[in-house]
């Protein structure tokens, strides 16, 4: 299974890690930490606004009012600002991109949620699925109607978001169909947790419960003995009255067959028995349904984290979380690299070369590979540590320079009074 970008920690706990890695200047270093937090806060709240903006046009939930209509094109325009703002969103909080292929095999996989459902992909203009925290999970399954148990391994994901955009209204009316659940040419957005990878189509907003064949099978079977004890037993005389009344129709007997009261009682009798009985199997069929239906709806009640414009709320703050967590921890190991022992040697000396030695910082191959074994070693975490994003980050709030390929960590003292500038003269008037 690939290792996961996403990190597994509070940032408060990255933060007190650090502190630890640090081990002097632990004020300075929070201070620094604080600074570093709250200025990329404002940038996600930025990010934030602008996703506001670009969703207004097709939010389905809004309970404001546009000062004036938007045309087509500038819903269009908007809604391929929001498909790029949202994707680079997702990618900011780690998580990754599900894949036709993985979601074509999720589809053709059997599903533990033991409910068939039927998705209608050409209601769909636009379908992305993204997930993060992948993990295999064990789970017993009763079979046999509870007889036997059955130890199931499933492919789980811990957070499914959901990027769906329907056809235009034009497409339903050409189909016949008038939508009840969804809004034609709307885009919904959702967030979903512990999602197991086989049940990915109870997701759609557009699924409907199909019988499985076992379920088929069971109510056939039931159907048909019901059928069975209710002809011989209830049915009878009608089924002989109506026999004669077809065999001196059809010319195969000359008596003729004599329609008394009591006869008409006993057919009547019979056909509403008949009625009955069918009924009853219709009810029975429907029932089943209804229950498949009410066990899709409870388990995704407690999957479901939030919708729409409010996912945006959630994934910018995981977002924030994930950069926070990346900065302090390139920050952190690369300051780390100008501190000597009382021995002389410098810190990760086993790993760096000595030009990185030399020049008091790291590569990015170097960096990455030392803080992907300082959480493997001391906090028994594999992950794919995202260095590029957050060095290109650092670099960037100028709190690391750069030397041909070698990264090196701006003194922490230098670090909090460029953080200290920067809220000092965000504001400056033009």
């Amino acid at each position: 299974m690939p290792l996961e970008r996403f990190i597994p920690f509070r940032k408060h706990d990255v933060s007190r890690l650090c502190e630890n890695v640090i081990v002097q200047e632990r004020t300075l270093f929070r201070r620094f930490s604080t600074l570093l937090v709250n200025r990329i806060h404002y940038q996600y709240h930025e990010q934030l606004e602008g996703l506001k903006d670009s969703y207004n046009d097709f939010d389905p939930n809004k309970d404001t009012r546009d000062l004036t209509p938007s045309s087509g094109a500038t819903r269009k325009q908007s809604q391929k600002a929001f498909s790029s703002a949202f994707a680079n969103l997702l990618n900011a909080a780690n998580f990754e991109k599900v894949t036709n292929e993985d979601l074509e095999a999720a589809l053709n996989e059997e599903s533990l949620f033991k409910v068939r459902l039927a998705v209608s992909f050409e209601d769909f203009e636009d379908v992305v699925f993204y997930r993060r925290g992948e993990s295999v999970k064990t789970e017993t399954l009763r079979t046999f109607f509870g007889l036997r148990k059955k130890q199931v391994s499933f492919t789980n994901y811990d957070k499914v978001a959901v990027y769906i955009t329907f056809k235009d209204e034009a497409y339903f009316k050409e189909k016949g169909q008038t939508p009840v659940t969804f809004k034609p040419g709307s885009t919904i957005v959702k967030l979903f947790q512990n999602v197991p990878k086989a049940d990915l189509e109870m997701l759609f907003p557009n699924s409907e419960v199909k019988m499985r064949p076992l379920d088929k099978l069971i109510i056939s079977a039931s159907a048909a003995i019901g059928g069975t004890v209710v002809l011989v037993t209830k049915l009878g005389a009608s089924l002989l009255l109506m026999a004669s009344f077809l065999a001196f129709w059809l010319g195969f007997k000359d008596d003729e067959v004599e329609l008394t009261k009591q006869s008409l009682i006993t057919f009547g009798i019979g056909m509403g028995v008949f009625g009955s009985f069918i009924f009853k199997e219709w009810t029975k069929f429907k029932n089943r349904k209804i229950r498949f239906m009410k066990a899709l709806s409870d388990n995704l009640y407690f999957k479901n984290l939030d919708n729409n414009a409010g996912v945006f709320h959630t994934l910018i703050d995981a977002a924030e979380e994930e950069d926070c967590k990346e900065a302090l921890l390139a920050y952190t190991f690369l300051l780390k690299c100008s501190e000597v022992s009382v021995e002389g040697g410098a810190a990760f000396c086993a790993v760096r070369a000595e030009r990185e030695i030399a020049a008091g910082g790291m590569t990015l191959a170097t960096l990455d590979s030392v803080i992907e074994s300082y959480f493997s070693e001391e906090l028994d975490c594999a992950l794919d540590f995202d260095v590029t994003d957050a060095i290109n980050k650092l670099v960037d709030m100028e709190l690391v320079e750069q030397y041909g390929d070698i990264f090196v960590a701006r003194a922490l003292n230098d670090a909090v009074k460029i953080l200290d500038d920067y809220w000092d003269n965000i504001y400056q008037p033009v």
